[in-house]
């Protein structure tokens, strides 16, 4: 093999070292953080039952790796000062959603993280191994001028030596490619999970509000605002 090709399979051996490593961190960060959320969501849906927000805070603390942690435990940070002293309002359940969002921003984010690699290698790979092909049968097509012999004898073992390029950079494109796919597949999941499960504690405060802790001022907050509108909409 010339020293083009040499070049080409080192820089596609560095682009399958650098795929494969970011695969297998990848498959670890989304695994531990579904096993985490798994062990999360049960415990925290009964501190919420029992109000005892503090803990519900805790444990959700105490999950860093869960996609849903990170989102509710966010929120419920924000919040847990104005729910505890009774001052529970309209806008602050409005600041909980906001809440929810940013952190489901940046969740996603870090999600996301590494799918670049992988998608540029998935993309360029193929490219590479064709460049070290056509350069090789370059140089097949080179020596069999300089030999003055046009047999195929000559120009096969150029020719072989070329498309070996063509199939390392396969090789490696096509697992880059698989894991992309996978990944945005479960990523993809994990965001319904973090919607589903946002929507669901916003849904609770909001019935909640109703009582204890300053419930009663949103109720009468809501209601002062639905009558003020129902005026204006009967002049």
């Amino acid at each position: 093999m010339g020293g083009f090709a040499r070049g080409i399979v080192f820089t596609l051996a560095i682009m399958s070292i650098w795929s494969l490593s970011v695969t297998i961190k990848k498959w670890w960060d989304l695994r531990s953080a579904q096993g985490e959320t798994r062990k999360f969501a049960p415990e925290f849906s009964q501190f919420l039952e029992e109000d005892n927000l503090g803990e519900a805070v805790t444990l959700a603390e105490k999950y860093k790796k869960s996609h849903v942690a990170r989102v509710l435990g966010g929120a419920l940070t924000e919040i847990k000062p104005l729910i505890q002293d009774g001052t529970v309002t309209v806008g602050d359940i409005n600041s909980a959603e906001r809440a929810v969002e940013r952190e489901m921003l940046m969740t996603i984010t870090d999600l996301k993280r590494g799918r670049g690699v992988l998608a540029t290698v998935g993309a360029t790979a193929p490219f590479v191994g064709l460049l070290g092909t056509t350069m090789g049968i370059v140089n097949a097509f080179v020596g069999m001028a300089a030999s003055g012999s046009g047999g195929l004898s000559a120009i096969s073992a150029g020719v072989a030596e070329a498309l070996i390029t063509t199939a390392f950079g396969l090789i490696v494109a096509i697992p880059a490619v698989w894991a992309y796919n996978y990944f945005q597949v479960k990523i993809d999941n994990l965001t319904a999970e973090m919607t589903y499960t946002s929507k669901e504690m916003i849904d609770y405060m909001i019935k909640n509000v109703s009582g204890e802790f300053g419930r009663s001022r949103f109720t009468r907050e809501f209601n002062t605002t639905a009558s003020s509108g129902s005026s204006q909409i009967s002049q």
